[in-house]
């Protein structure tokens, strides 16, 4: 039983809120932890190049970010949010059957991308019923995600395995079966009603403070999704770079796993840095780590050195999500939320899929080389983050705790 079911009797809180957010995150991530790590092998296995590979993997992120700010408006309007958990897992599962049917190029390449629309909204739904709990009821944000981080390595370790004995063969059937779990868990997830009043709109000409239309708030955005987007070359390419320098399946396995084990932990004590740290100390520090993070990756420091870099993901992933995620708390009200969510998912998703495109030919041209053109990445997106905190008015700026709720 996860842990997450303790402390579980909140007054006016939906039943086992706690335990059914966790879960809700758990099954999205077992599909991550399958496809992230071995997708691009199972492209791999088909023959595709190098830039073949890249397309493939940037063109849904590019799609799905149109998609989700679309369906984030519409669950804020919705009675539930979490209908569209159950919409988005069944139309994912068809997509993933519709893969078994596919080996060119083009093929492969339509349906992924619709694949990446269909399943796109189900993490920044999550997310948003998620924050509603904390802001509602004052759940810990972290005690929950932390449970689909822990599914995440569970699923890439059994993955590793798996490719070892079937190779890129098993992926397809995995990925289904996650998607079986993501639709059951559409049912499960919490139910906690419309984010505002029935008929109530929102009002997309309010002040720029505390909306989305503040430009500090979406410029935090864009930086950090720039920050993120330096991740490109890593989760393209690191699998299949580890393979052709000797290390198997299940090695692979557990560098993915113990990056996300690191950033579980962060995820564990989330709470306690907050008490600690700013979100701007937060998201400025695991920034910097993506700089130095990207400059070592091309050094081949064997399976040891690479288990030991793997763990600053707990910095350049975890510190910096958790940051934006109290910036977006402090920075929207509840009847925002979702769509909140689905900005920054939109800001973070096509810069990924820009990133991920042009990744494809960075690797096939520099090879390692293309690590430290996303040290460059980072730096850029650091920058963009500075930007935003200036923005700030000069009395938040020294506002000591008054700064340290945002």
């Amino acid at each position: 039983m996860i842990p997450a079911a303790k402390n579980l009797a909140v007054e006016g809180a939906p039943p086992y809120f706690k335990l059914r957010s966790a879960l809700s995150y758990c099954a999205p991530l077992i599909v991550n932890g399958i496809a992230l790590p071995f997708f691009p092998v199972w492209l791999a296995s088909l023959h595709f190049n190098d830039s073949e590979i890249g397309i493939i993997l940037a063109v849904p992120m590019v799609v799905r970010v149109l998609a989700v700010p679309l369906v984030a408006l519409l669950a804020d309007r919705m009675q539930e949010r979490s209908y569209v958990l159950i919409w988005s897992g069944g139309l994912s599962l068809l997509t993933a059957m519709a893969l078994y049917l596919t080996k060119d190029f083009w093929p492969v390449l339509l349906v992924y991308a619709i694949q990446g629309a269909t399943y796109a909204p189900y993490v920044p739904v999550v997310e948003s019923i998620t924050i509603s709990g904390v802001r509602r009821w004052g759940f810990d944000y972290g005690s929950m995600r932390v449970w689909g981080s822990i599914a995440f390595i569970f699923a890439t370790l059994i993955g590793g395995q798996l490719i070892e004995i079937w190779g890129g063969a098993m992926v397809l059937p995995t990925m289904v079966a996650g998607f079986v779990l993501t639709t059951l868990m559409g049912f499960a997830s919490p139910r906690i009603g419309p984010t505002r009043r029935r008929g109530q709109p929102i009002n997309l000409q309010a002040p720029t403070s505390g909306s989305l239309r503040s430009p500090q708030l979406l410029i935090t955005m864009i930086g950090v999704s720039i920050q993120q987007s330096s991740h490109a070359v890593y989760y393209t390419f690191s699998s299949i770079y580890w393979h052709q320098i000797g290390f198997s399946g299940t090695a692979v396995g557990v560098l993915w796993s113990v990056g996300v084990m690191s950033e579980v932990m962060v995820f564990f004590i989330s709470r306690r840095l907050s008490r600690r740290f700013t979100a701007w100390q937060l998201i400025c520090f695991g920034s910097i780590m993506s700089i130095f993070r990207w400059i070592l990756f091309p050094i081949n420091f064997g399976f040891i050195g690479y288990f030991v870099l793997q763990c600053l993901h707990s910095c350049t992933y975890a510190c910096v999500h958790t940051g934006i995620q109290r910036r977006i708390l402090a920075s929207v009200q509840e009847t925002q939320e979702a769509s909140a969510q689905g900005l920054y998912f939109f800001y973070n998703g096509m810069c990924l899929g820009i990133m991920t495109f042009i990744a494809g030919y960075l690797y096939a041209w520099f090879g390692l080389g293309s690590y430290y053109v996303m040290s460059g990445v980072a730096v850029f997106g650091l920058a963009m983050v500075v930007v935003a905190y200036y923005l700030q008015p000069q009395s938040s700026l020294a506002g000591g705790k008054t700064s340290e709720a945002s």
